[in-house]
C-alpha cells in the first residue's frame, strides 16, 4: 500500500477492504511518505466509490482512529469523525520564521498537528512557507486558520505537512476535526461553514456534536482504473 501511494503521488491514497458484515469496511490511508491515522477527503472519495456498487446508505469504516461512519445525504457525503480538541501550547522555536509570520493570536496542539490562529484571512492567503524548515518541526502538520472576511463562511484555513510528504494539502478532514471545536467555542456556533484556501480550494460544512465532528462535502468520480500487481 505504501509503495502504491508513493507511486500515485497524491496527498493521500485510501485503501478499502470489505468485511463480512454488509456496509462494513477496513480503511487505511497513506501519503506518499507515511501512513496516517485520519483523513477526511480520501474517506469521502472511498465512500463515493463504494456507493457505485453498494446500496447501503451508511458505511462503517474500521480505521486506526476507530470506527468512522459515512452517510449519503442527497448530493452530500457526511462523515462522523472524532473531535480533536486543541490544547494551548507554546509556539515551537523556528515555526513562525518557517511560515514567515511575526506572531499569532493563539497556538495549540491536537493529537497530531499544531494549530496557529491568525487575526485576518488575508494573512492566511499570503503565507509562503519554507517547507524544508517546516519539515524539521516536531509535528505531523501545521494548521493555520483565521476568521473569514466573507459573510458566506465562518473561518478559513490552510494545512501544511511536508514531514509526511504533503507540502500543502488541498482539503483536510482531519484538520477540521481540530478546527471545528476551536471555532465552535470561539464563535458560539455548532454548525460552521469553512473553506480551505489551497490552490485547488475546498468548501465544507462542519458540525460539532458532543465529542464528534460531522463533516459534509461533495464528491464525484473522475477516473476509473485497474492496478495490476505483477507476480514475482
Amino acid at each position: 500500500m505504501q509503495s502504491l501511494a508513493t507511486e500515485f503521488g497524491l496527498s493521500e491514497t485510501a485503501f478499502v477492504v470489505p468485511r463480512d458484515e454488509e456496509g462494513h469496511w477496513d480503511l487505511r490511508w497513506f501519503t506518499s511518505a507515511a501512513e496516517v491515522r485520519l483523513c477526511g477527503h480520501a474517506t469521502v472519495c472511498a465512500a463515493t466509490a463504494i456507493w457505485e456498487e453498494s446500496p447501503s446508505p451508511v458505511l462503517t469504516f474500521h480505521t486506526l482512529s476507530g470506527p468512522l461512519q459515512a452517510t449519503r445525504k442527497d448530493t452530500l457525503v457526511e462523515l462522523s469523525f472524532p473531535a480533536r480538541v486543541p490544547k494551548n501550547c507554546v509556539v515551537p522555536n523556528g515555526l513562525l520564521k518557517a511560515l514567515g509570520l511575526e506572531g499569532v493570536r493563539w497556538c495549540g496542539r491536537d493529537v497530531d498537528d499544531l494549530l496557529l490562529v491568525l487575526s485576518r484571512e488575508e494573512e492566511v492567503v499570503a503565507l509562503q512557507p519554507d517547507f524544508s524548515a517546516l519539515k524539521k518541526m516536531d509535528t505531523r502538520g501545521v494548521i493555520v486558520t483565521a476568521p473569514s472576511s466573507n459573510d458566506s463562511r465562518d473561518f478559513v484555513s490552510r494545512f501544511f505537512a511536508p514531514r509526511v510528504g504533503i507540502d500543502e494539502d488541498p482539503v483536510t478532514g482531519a484538520a477540521h476535526c481540530c478546527l471545528a471545536p476551536y471555532w465552535a467555542e470561539e464563535l458560539q456556533k455548532k454548525v460552521l461553514q469553512a473553506e480551505q484556501l489551497s490552490a485547488r480550494g475546498g468548501r465544507l460544512e462542519v458540525e460539532l456534536v458532543g465529542e464528534r465532528v460531522l463533516l459534509r462535502g461533495q464528491s464525484r468520480i473522475l477516473v476509473r482504473g485497474q492496478v495490476v500487481i505483477p507476480s514475482h
